[in-house]
């Protein structure tokens, strides 16, 4: 039996715009995991939960992401205190980087941070992500950096990472990885893989001569990427996702 089997299922206790993000939040984790991004039971997403209290949920500590369920979400407050009958815990690195911009963003209702290989090796390349790929040039304008100070542990740094991400909604934490917002939890899905498949492109790129675009190309990208994370974009990529989710195992779920 897998630890989240013997979780106790929740619905019944939260309001039903609650479950829906539970549901949404559980699936996303489903979806790091398949797409191979997932870090073993590091790093986090979350979601805000609706409501003056600023509560968000957050994976429980030691569950890996293809485990996780709507009922297994641990709800936290700002401080990372669990507000919520939960048998787990929660990562302290997960809730001062999360914490952070569900406080700063009140459209970061989904915080997505990921530590995959090509995300990793681009935050700790000296020039950052290069307008190398499609995906690349899409994505840089709405790309922002924070530079690293260590296991994000000190409550301190928060206050340093929400003005280096001002509005943006995607960010390289340098030497760390990636990080992706969103108004929901399908946009936050679409910016990060932008950014992961932009970073990976460069990674495989870099290993021979890179063929570098125009300054005219690349402003005209830059133009057309005005709309790249806005509401809509995930209109039929996420209900998608959901579906091949429920084909290959619906107990995201429970």
């Amino acid at each position: 039996m897998s630890a989240a089997e013997e979780i106790k299922n929740v619905q019944d206790m939260v309001s039903a715009e609650e479950w829906q993000l539970r549901v949404d939040l559980a699936a996303t984790y489903r979806l790091v995991a398949m797409y191979g991004w997932d870090d073993m039971i590091f790093t986090h997403i979350s979601v805000r939960v609706p409501g003056p209290e600023h509560h968000f949920l957050i994976n429980p500590y030691g569950m890996l992401f293809e485990e996780i369920t709507a009922s297994s979400l641990v709800k936290i407050d700002l401080e990372g205190n669990i507000v919520m009958d939960s048998p787990y815990f929660v990562n302290p690195a997960g809730f001062t980087i999360h914490s952070a911009i569900h406080s700063a963003r009140e459209d970061a209702q989904c915080v997505l941070h990921l530590h995959t290989d090509d995300g990793m090796a681009v935050a700790s390349q000296e020039e950052g992500l290069m307008p190398l790929s499609q995906m690349a040039m899409l994505v840089r304008s709405h790309l922002a950096y924070h530079d690293y100070e260590g296991v994000a542990l000190d409550l301190d740094e928060r206050e340093r990472l929400v003005a280096d991400i001002g509005d943006s909604k995607v960010m390289l934490l340098r030497n760390h990885g990636t990080l992706a917002v969103g108004e929901t939890c399908g946009l936050a899905f679409m910016a990060i893989y932008f950014l992961e498949r932009a970073c990976t492109a460069q990674v495989r790129t870099l290993s021979g001569t890179p063929n570098m675009p125009s300054a005219e190309a690349i402003e005209t990208v830059n133009g057309q990427s005005a709309s790249l994370f806005q509401p809509g974009v995930d209109a039929l990529a996420w209900p998608a996702l959901l579906r091949k989710l429920d084909r290959m195992d619906p107990s995201f779920r429970d």
